[in-house]
């Protein structure tokens, strides 16, 4: 019985440990990244979906460990010091990587984002099954323009691009920003799990 109550203990501390070092809580206070992550229906807040703002951890010591984040993740990361005068607020923000380093991205005329590798001869189109084909059309303020992103930094867009102050406007977010990929939506209940 000791045993068991010695493991427990342990097993519990590791856990406040790994949470208070390891994942950090965020909320989404914004509708960039609907419909993917909401924010709370209000008079302030256009756009927003939910009943209330979801709420999001980040694994904060992901990217201590060397891991870099991929094409598609969800991330949360403090913006440039440029996207306060571009967007009206910086801060923490949470996106899509949509450009890895030293790739180019081009927006085209139907809102369609592609993207040419490093080494890469062409563009190839990226899958994005997360964007309906009314939201890509809802943006028309990047269309026709490419970006390249410079080394050591990440392309970032929000899901509903018409209302996502993004890359597109103020340039890659550079990796010493990052502060960790997206890993669960613990809040509301009704939208636990995986985004």
């Amino acid at each position: 019985m000791r045993k068991a109550l010695v493991i427990v203990a342990s097993l519990l501390i590791l856990g406040v440990v790994f949470f208070a070092v390891g994942v950090r809580p965020y909320r989404i206070p914004s509708s960039a990244m609907e419909p993917t992550l909401n924010c709370g229906k209000g008079p302030t807040s256009p756009g927003c979906l939910g009943s209330s703002d979801d709420r999001v951890l980040a694994c904060r010591i992901c990217l201590d460990f060397g891991q870099n984040p991929s094409r598609g993740d969800i991330v949360v990361f403090k913006t440039p010091g440029v996207a306060a005068l571009k967007c009206g607020e910086g801060g923490v923000f949470v996106k899509r990587v949509i450009g890895l380093p030293g790739d180019t991205v081009h927006e085209d005329d139907h809102g369609f984002i592609y993207i040419k590798s490093p080494g890469a001869s062409q563009f190839v189109k990226l899958k994005e099954p997360y964007i309906s084909a009314p939201d890509r059309l809802a943006d028309a303020q990047h269309f026709g323009q490419t970006w390249k992103v410079p080394q050591g930094a990440y392309f970032m867009m929000g899901d509903n691009r018409s209302q996502s102050c993004d890359s597109r406007t103020w340039g890659g977010a550079p990796r010493a920003n990052l502060i960790g990929p997206v890993v669960f939506r613990y809040w509301p209940l009704s939208r636990i799990g995986f985004p």
